[in-house]
């Protein structure tokens, strides 16, 4: 016989059984209205509703983590970013005295709008492919400077290369030169805590860019800083796809290559590199304190024209991929491309696609084997549809083609942090260099047909006959690409 105290306890169940039923379904629908309301690609949105709706726990997961968006939001102040911009950007430069394409200029035109990208000339370049040539020369600008050190790592690793950036670093800072260093706390975990303590406890300011907690797990660990760039006393710059750690130096632990592709920079481009990093360095931290250092008088005189362009998901749009998508759509004689992971929006492939068909020689470069299988295989996912249209797609074979770059006809070459996939489009800060030259251009292509003689072409006639399993991990890896 049920007692009067168990039926109270009974009721009172299922009481608070309901009230979290409602609770959750509550919320259920408002993370769906939020995700109505955002208007994106409805695609996407469908597919959010759909898992929020039929897979409401694991949905609901997902979403906190992958599914939000910063559009809209402000990394600094405009007032203060205004500001910022008018104090580094004090030289014009006239387009219509400059050697540009009707269509570079368009360009131009573009990433000025969407990302506040000043054109700039009186530029000087040098292209590293190997690690171990852009580590020496950055070690012996490091220990050259005089005033002031920026530097910018997606992975700022404890090992031997990045122990020794460390310490030259500290050493600088001793010497009472400015030293701050941003690096991405989640590329940065493998680095022990102390390591970056140290720095900072002998003078060197360590920033870890969107630092995940556990109260704001769900809030930051989607979005990460995945730029890699360094300005020494206002003069010198660096960025490209190498971060610090010994694999880019020295290769993977069985022996394999590390290929990639960084600049080393000098004259009124270092302006703008100074402007990107700052506005990362002030996110989250006192606008108060911004420091506004005077551009260095450039030497140089030259039309060498480089723009900055920089993305990220608090971007109202996805600004790379917009500038690739253009210089996709102007070009008239070649498309090349290397890539580690190549997952392409829709617009994009469409793009390529369409180069290909109106004859443009368009060809991809992708590592045979990646860092990632699952990438792999999202990337191979791709190769079929390119095959078709006529894209001409390479295999890697000596190791990890890290390399982030694209050279469109003769006159544009543009690499940086950015890979050709959904992250970097859409959810990373990324960087990127416009690089309107043709002596530039002729020697990334150079360096693209070199890295050609170590790859495989793949054909239509023997790559639809690969595994039925290989396929098939292609077919449902591709279902999550765009959250990869």
């Amino acid at each position: 016989m049920t007692t009067s105290s168990e039926l109270l306890w009974i009721g009172f169940s299922a009481w608070a059984t309901l009230i979290i039923l409602i609770a959750y379904s509550v919320t259920i629908i408002s993370m769906v209205v939020v995700v109505l309301s955002e208007n994106r690609n409805p695609i996407r949105s469908i597919a959010w509703v759909l898992s929020l709706l039929f897979l409401p726990g694991v949905g609901l997961i997902f979403y906190l983590f992958f599914g939000r968006s910063l559009k809209g939001q402000h990394i600094i102040s405009r007032r203060n970013k205004r500001k910022l911009m008018n104090r580094m950007y004090n030289r014009g430069v006239n387009l219509e005295e400059e050697p540009l394409s009707a269509e570079e200029k368009t360009l131009v035109k573009l990433a000025r709008n969407l990302c506040s990208s000043f054109y700039t000339t009186n530029n000087e370049i040098k292209i590293f492919t190997t690690g171990h040539e852009k580590f020496e020369s950055l070690k012996r600008d490091l220990k050259n400077a005089r005033e002031s050190i920026y530097l910018q790592y997606y992975i700022f690793s404890d090992d031997t290369l990045g122990k020794e950036i460390a310490d030259i670093l500290i050493s600088k800072a001793r010497e009472g030169i400015k030293v701050k260093v941003i690096y991405d706390h989640v590329g940065s975990f493998s680095a022990r805590n102390r390591f970056f303590k140290n720095m900072n406890e002998n003078g060197v300011e360590t920033h870890p860019f969107f630092k995940v907690t556990f109260p704001q797990l769900a809030n930051r660990i989607n979005w990460r800083n995945h730029r890699k760039i360094v300005v020494i006393d206002n003069e010198i710059g660096y960025i490209g796809g190498m971060n610090i750690a010994d694999r880019y130096e020295r290769g993977t632990a069985d022996g394999s290559a590390w290929r990639d592709t960084h600049f080393r920079l000098k004259g009124d481009i270092v302006s703008s590199l100074v402007y990107s990093f700052l506005i990362d360095w002030y996110f989250r931290n006192p606008e108060s304190l911004i420091d506004y250092p005077m551009p260095k008088e450039c030497r140089l005189q030259n039309h060498l024209g480089m723009q900055l362009i920089t993305s990220g998901p608090m971007s109202r749009y996805n600004n790379i991929a917009l500038c690739f998508q253009k210089a996709i759509s102007a070009a008239t004689k070649s498309i090349y491309i290397q890539t580690p992971y190549f997952l392409p929006t829709d617009g994009l492939l469409h793009a390529l696609e369409a180069a290909a068909l109106a004859n443009v020689d368009v060809r991809i470069m992708i590592p045979r084997k990646g860092d990632s299988k699952m990438l792999q295989y999202a990337s191979f996912s791709y190769v079929t549809q390119c095959l078709k249209a006529g894209i001409k797609v390479y295999l890697y074979n000596p190791g990890m083609l890290h390399a982030k770059a694209m050279i469109v006809d003769e006159g544009l070459v543009t690499a940086g942090s950015t890979n050709f996939d959904f992250r970097s489009f859409e959810n990373n800060f990324e960087a990127n260099l416009l690089i309107y030259d043709r002596d530039t251009n002729r020697v990334m292509r150079d360096i693209f047909f070199e890295d050609l003689k170590k790859c495989e072409k793949l054909r239509y006639s023997t790559w639809h006959k690969r595994p039925r399993l290989q396929r098939t991990m292609e077919s449902i890896v591709r279902l999550v690409a765009p959250i990869l």
